[in-house]
């Protein structure tokens, strides 16, 4: 487990390991055979990569720790890794592609709560890489009212009594979650920061831990996912996440629902009608 108190000394190598065992062997065009370990052998990782078992040995057991970019991009292809899942690796590496020339603070601009608030059919937030609610809408706030603390998307899904039956999907909301902080928790930048909440979360989460061990990584762009609101019933919501350029490390995240669907005519309701929960927004 890679937090503060649990961190590896080797984590790249880790990762590594974990994706290697994830790749088939059929699929890069080596014969399956009777192999003790699922996915890759070292020493094919190494063939494909064009260096020398001893090299990409010593990489895995942490003793190479500044392998070229040429080579991470070898391993992410070798390994089939996605662009969220390669960054995560150069990230690990000790290289941010992202941050590279780059400038910026973490304070973001203040048009943003004045923007959102003028969008009246789109629950809206600002949160950073920790999954922290910054600043949300009157209909976000209103959208999230079922949640005893609406200040921190991580701790809504695995701590707060809401979070099951909110997410009709749990298990895949959950995991998504866990596959942002792991792609934040690798930006040099961010880590300490996203450590906390980890911490946090692996002791009072056994689905946390279990998750969090898989190593997913996962971006959040685009993602369309259904709740179940007390007030409303079931929404189908597009959950989209927007990089804000003055800071690095917050994001503005829109929901929208699809045009003509029954769930805009909810979310209309919800809005219109004189409902408590808006009232209390």
């Amino acid at each position: 487990m890679t937090t503060s108190n649990h961190r590896p000394r080797n984590e790249l190598g880790e990762y590594l390991r974990v994706r290697r065992a994830a790749v088939d062997p059929e699929r890069v065009g080596l014969p399956r055979g009777r192999r003790r370990v699922p996915g890759l052998r070292r020493e094919e990782v190494a063939a494909l990569a064009g260096v020398s078992v001893d090299y990409y040995t010593r990489l895995e057991q942490g003793r190479e720790k500044h392998p070229s970019p040429q080579l991470i991009n070898t391993l992410n292809r070798v390994l089939e890794l996605s662009m969220d899942e390669q960054l995560h690796v150069y990230r690990l590496a000790g290289v941010d592609p992202v941050l590279s020339g780059r400038t910026g603070n973490s304070t973001s601009a203040p048009y943003l709560n004045e923007l959102m608030d003028r969008w009246t059919m789109n629950p809206a937030f600002v949160y950073d890489d920790t999954q922290e609610i910054l600043a949300a809408n009157t209909l976000g706030r209103a959208l999230h009212s079922p949640f005893m603390r609406a200040d921190n998307f991580a701790r809504m899904v695995f701590l707060d009594p809401a979070g099951p039956s909110f997410f009709v999907e749990w298990e895949r909301v959950a995991i998504d979650t866990v596959g942002s902080l792991r792609q934040a928790w690798g930006k040099i930048n961010s880590r300490h920061r996203v450590e906390t909440i980890i911490s946090e979360l692996c002791a009072e989460s056994p689905d946390f831990v279990r998750m969090w061990n898989t190593h997913a990584v996962i971006g959040k762009n685009h993602q369309r996912k259904s709740i179940h609101h007390p007030s409303v019933g079931r929404l189908t919501l597009d959950y989209l996440t927007f990089a804000i350029p003055d800071a690095h490390d917050h994001h503005l995240l829109v929901c929208d629902t699809p045009a003509g669907s029954p769930s805009e005519q909810t979310l209309k309701l919800f809005l219109e009608g004189d409902r408590r929960i808006l009232h209390e927004s």
